[in-house]
């Protein structure tokens, strides 16, 4: 008989995974827990999320300000870049995301995954603590990173993502390029450096704020590896080409907590990526 699975974490649950966080313990194995006592994985995946980011994790109430937030991303179904034009295939307004169409093609799908597998190592993320590149188990992926216009083809995917994003390209962080096996994923996260955490004071003294990223799918993925924001409840499945661009902040110019977002494991095959980071002030690079 299918054993039934628990659809609500109780007080007891949430205090139990705050404590596991607060002990060291990875998200990865607190879910592989919750699983193991029959919570639904997307249940179990929320509650972890919301313990990581304070607790319930405020959701913000729809902006009241008379003065809506100006996307960077320039308004109608075509973007115009240096080398070539770019459709829209869709737009949130909160937060700011748009889907975008053909802003990689082919070829350069596969001269990025070429030039990266030669560069890969485990990823890292910023430690809320120290401001260091930390690898930690909410990121299981390998990743490369290219310098500012360091060959012909990075300068041309720079150039194109700072028009598409609406800031020049000293703006940008370098390039990275990400792969993720099967059960590679990314739990929910902020792109954004949290002001009250001790560490983003190191990288928000070099340009400042992140402003906005562009996610560029190198690959399409055989089953899973969506990328997700859990807030608005919005899937998207990779395809190779597209991209998916989006803003963290809101209609009064706050950091918007809707922008919480996240890679789901991949189930078959691989995920590759690449993406690229703004910031409010330009960045050495």
């Amino acid at each position: 008989m299918e054993t039934r699975k628990h659809t609500r974490v109780t007080p007891d649950w949430y205090r139990w995974i705050a404590e596991s966080l607060a002990a060291g313990n990875a998200p990865a194995d607190i879910l592989a827990t919750m699983r193991d006592h029959q919570f639904d994985t997307g249940i179990a995946r929320s509650a972890i999320t919301d313990a990581l980011f304070g607790g319930a994790g405020p959701v913000a109430e729809p902006s009241t300000s008379a003065t809506p937030h100006v996307s960077r991303l320039a308004q109608g179904h075509i973007l115009h870049t240096p080398d070539r034009d770019i459709r829209v295939l869709l737009r949130i307004a909160r937060p700011v995301v748009a889907l975008l169409d053909g802003v990689l093609d082919e070829a350069e799908c596969e001269q990025l995954t070429h030039m990266a597998q030669v560069r890969l190592e485990r990823s890292a993320v910023v430690s809320p603590e120290s401001g260091a590149n930390t690898v930690m188990d909410i990121r299981t992926s390998e990743g490369a990173f290219f310098q500012r216009s360091e060959n012909p083809l990075i300068q041309r995917i720079d150039a194109r993502a700072a028009a598409i994003m609406g800031l020049s390209e000293e703006h940008g962080e370098g390039l990275q390029v990400m792969r993720y096996g099967v059960g590679g994923e990314y739990v929910p996260h902020f792109d954004y450096f949290p002001p009250e955490e001790k560490g983003s004071e190191v990288p928000l003294r070099q340009g400042g704020q992140r402003v906005s990223t562009l996610i560029m799918y190198l690959a399409d993925v055989e089953a899973g590896g969506e990328t997700i924001f859990p807030r608005i409840d919005f899937s998207y499945v990779p395809r190779k080409g597209q991209a998916l661009y989006f803003e963290y902040t809101d209609a009064d110019g706050a950091l918007d907590v809707l922008s919480l977002h996240g890679g789901a494991p991949v189930i078959r095959g691989e995920k590759w990526i690449v993406t690229k980071w703004m910031r409010e002030r330009p960045f050495p690079g």
